[in-house]
């Protein structure tokens, strides 16, 4: 039976796989669907947007930062699945004494196939991890990167102004995309953008999520900054690891033909 230490080194195991599951983060509820799930997944966030039919026939659990841990507890889990950077310690630590906790901490494309190899162990589908990891190997073995990075800087929010850090999964998928990362600091530091405009990226991208920039922000941006290159990218794309990484290559492939021709 399923045993094995999640990605902060606890250990997870079980007498049988699990066969009522909630997950904590919106990827991976994206994952355990591909993976054939639907009967085990009893419970997801209010984020996790994607199946759509899920949000009607999972019961929600609340966010990725508070949960409501007595309908939680209703369920009777056997599985829950966080993730380090998205949920909350205090209530990680919580759910941890009701069922087992499997954490992720991803934060590149080695750690993200390595999750899945975990989770495909933990729910006896192994199998179909391994096709869907070999996919996602050879997609993105097909990105045409450019000869020489493009520089840019990658938004995630505004009031602050916060950007995607040198050591995130969103830097690292960059990198993959052929574009170079300005932002040097780690995690997602406060910079104002009038500083980022004067490091003269050749492109800043405004994420879809978590902050829903839209083209009004870049009309806004634009009248104050007329010589910078504000772009909306799908943050999905770029920050969800996990099955979402099948559809990842294909969209950086067409975001680097319409900058060719801009």
């Amino acid at each position: 039976m399923p045993e094995l230490k999640d990605q902060i080194s606890n250990l997870i195991e079980f007498d049988s796989y699990p066969k009522r599951i909630i997950s904590l983060v919106p990827s991976i509820t994206e994952y355990l669907y591909d993976l054939g799930l639907e009967k085990e997944v009893v419970g997801i966030t209010k984020f996790c947007v994607h199946p759509s039919n899920w949000r009607e026939e999972k019961e929600i659990i609340g966010g990725t930062k508070q949960q409501h841990l007595d309908k939680i507890k209703d369920l009777k889990p056997d599985l829950i699945i966080a993730s380090k950077e998205e949920n909350v310690k205090h209530y990680v630590e919580k759910l941890s004494k009701i069922c087992p906790v499997y954490v992720s901490d991803v934060n590149g494309f080695d750690t993200a196939l390595e999750m899945m190899n975990d989770i495909g162990e933990l729910t006896g589908m192994s199998e179909k991890t391994k096709e869907i990891n070999q996919n996602i190997r050879q997609k993105f073995d097909s990105i045409k990167k450019p000869n020489s990075n493009i520089k840019i800087a990658y938004c995630i929010w505004k009031s602050p102004w916060m950007w995607a850090g040198n050591d995130t999964f969103i830097s690292k998928m960059l990198a993959y995309s052929g574009f170079k990362n300005i932002i040097t600091e780690n995690r997602y530091p406060e910079i104002g953008i009038s500083e980022i405009v004067k490091d003269n990226p050749d492109y800043i991208f405004l994420s879809s999520e978590p902050f829903p920039f839209q083209e009004k922000h870049i009309e806004e941006l634009k009248a104050e900054f007329p010589k910078a290159n504000f772009i909306i990218v799908d943050g999905e794309m770029f920050s969800w690891y996990g099955s979402r990484m099948l559809k990842a290559p294909e969209y950086f492939n067409s975001l680097l033909d319409q900058l060719k021709t801009e």
